[in-house]
Parts: structure tokens; C-alpha cells; sequence
């Protein structure tokens, strides 16, 4: 099977009725939501590049570390960014490729 006609089978199995297929369709648009916001692309961004501490974030994005960690939070409760602690100093990194391919599309969508 094709890489189309998997996800075409995926799409028709969640639109048919059912509370866990109901449950899937509002994760997906919650995930949807947490890309509707310009700060957490433009960290999202960032981590493309390599991990980042909270304050260089802050730093590079011209913003405050407590306007950063709110987003950081956000894109943690997502599960899009993973968290990993060195003393003090919590970096945070893309959680998995899945991200990636999302963005490519997107892009790749919006330049046609």
C-alpha cells in the first residue's frame, strides 16, 4: 500500500462514529492548534537548529524567559518538545521526526 492510500484508510477509519475515533479527530485538533500560534513556531523553529535552554530562547526570540516557558509548556503538553535537565539548566529539543515532516508539508503546501 502506498503512502496515499495509507493515510486516505486512516482518515476514512476515524470519520466513521465511534467516541475513540471521536476522541482521535479532537486530538488532532487540538495538535492543530498548538501549530496556530506564532511564538511556538518560531521556537519550534529554533529547536530545528539544536536544543535550547530557556533563556537562549528568550534571548534570540527578543522575549521574556516567562513568556518562553509558558509556550515551552504548551509544546511540551503537546509532545512535541522533550525536556532534558543538566543541573540547573533544562534544554529542551524537538520530541520526534514527526515534526519535521509536518513543517515540510506545511511549507511545501503554503509555496504552491
Amino acid at each position: 500500500m502506498d503512502h496515499k492510500a495509507h493515510i486516505q484508510q486512516e482518515l476514512s477509519s476515524l470519520l466513521k462514529e465511534g467516541p475513540e475515533n471521536e476522541e482521535a479527530l479532537c486530538e488532532v485538533a487540538e495538535l492543530f492548534k498548538v501549530f496556530g500560534d506564532t511564538t511556538r513556531i518560531r521556537i519550534i523553529c529554533l529547536l530545528f537548529q539544536q536544543e535550547e535552554c530557556v533563556c537562549d530562547i528568550a534571548r534570540k526570540l527578543s522575549m521574556t524567559q516567562s513568556a518562553i516557558s509558558h509556550q515551552l509548556r504548551i509544546l511540551k503538553q503537546a509532545r512535541l518538545v522533550s525536556a532534558r535537565r543538566e543541573g540547573k539548566t533544562i534544554f529542551y529539543a524537538l520530541a520526534d521526526h514527526h515534526i519535521g515532516t509536518i513543517f515540510c508539508q506545511a511549507l511545501e503546501h503554503i509555496s504552491e
